[in-house]
């Protein structure tokens, strides 16, 4: 397996909608907020474990029916 599949990296997750704070319960060690008022983008943003759970993190937006815009790893 690649080493740098099976460790950990910090990603922002971009997503369509301005989702209320409560949101931050489900995706549990990432850092929920709005870009900017009425652009209705909401950033998920912190370290996620491996490729598995990337995998689980968006398997879980899709399960909400959220729009997914963009997945970047930041290191």
């Amino acid at each position: 397996m690649n080493e740098q599949l099976a460790k950990p990296h910090h990603y922002k997750i971009t997503l369509e909608g301005c989702l209320d704070k409560r949101w931050g319960d489900w995706f549990e060690g990432m850092t929920l907020s709005n870009q900017a008022p009425n652009t209705n983008v909401t950033i998920l943003t912190g370290s996620v474990a491996d490729q598995a759970a990337l995998r689980g993190l968006l398997n879980q937006i899709w399960d909400f029916n959220l729009a997914l815009i963009a997945v970047e790893r930041l290191d």
